[in-house]
């Protein structure tokens, strides 16, 4: 049984290969690119389940590779795998929308149970059983099209994004819970994931400033609040 379509673009073929092996005897389908172009080639043709890029790549590289993605196929996760080790890196692939970004060198088996972790964790949030429309003031809110639209205006938003505004939504005019949302949203709590989440709020609140009635605030040392006024009757 195929366990999920997977797409690497490394342009290390030995670490490629054997991360392809290590995936194919896990019970999963995997491409490889040698380079960010092909990598982008293969998109253009293909879908997948997950992606897998390394950064530092000649043609393409993987950060953006990703914009890439976002743009053919914006519901699907991705992680970076590099040897590039500045915060400020590893920051910006989280804003970019990455699941995860581990550096090299790094344990095969532990990548493997992280990509399990991702799969199950985005297969779950697809079978909820949540709200997937909402109304925030003026706008209205899809998830599933990860669109915000206000008067005749539609925004297109990225996955994250949609997922951040989702829990905000859910817990609307109540507090959201940073460290409960970055683990929802992420699958784990770490410094880097908040920072991407604050980022995330950030965004959104530029998003939502067309509506005065609409805000979201800090709950210092705590989270964050959509606040919605109601108009009155």
């Amino acid at each position: 049984m195929i366990k999920g379509n997977i797409l690497i673009v490394e342009d290390d073929l030995n670490l490629g290969f054997l991360l392809m092996e290590h995936l194919q005897n896990e019970g999963f389908r995997v491409r490889i690119g040698r380079d960010g172009l092909s990598g982008l080639e293969i998109l253009k043709r293909e879908h997948f389940d997950l992606c897998i890029f390394d950064i530092g790549m000649p043609k393409l590289n993987g950060f953006d590779l990703a914009k890439h993605l976002k743009d053919l196929h914006p519901s699907t996760p991705f992680l970076f795998i590099t040897a590039r080790i500045l915060k400020e890196d590893k920051l910006h692939g989280y804003d970019l929308g990455a699941e995860d970004y581990i550096t090299k060198p790094f344990d095969e088996e532990e990548l493997i149970c992280k990509i399990k972790v991702i799969l199950r964790r985005n297969a779950e949030l697809a079978t909820c059983k949540e709200p997937s429309r909402f109304q925030i003031g003026k706008y209205k809110f899809d998830f599933d099209r990860m669109e915000l639209v206000i008067d005749s205006d539609t925004i297109r938003i990225t996955e994250k994004e949609s997922k951040v505004l989702k829990q905000l939504c859910l817990h609307k005019n109540r507090i959201l819970r940073r460290d409960d949302a970055v683990e929802l949203i992420y699958g784990k709590k770490d410094y880097f994931h908040g920072r991407s989440f604050d980022v995330f709020i950030s965004k959104l609140r530029k998003l939502l400033n067309r509506d005065p009635m609409v805000s979201i605030d800090n709950v210092f040392k705590v989270g964050f609040i959509l606040n919605v006024v109601d108009d009155p009757l």
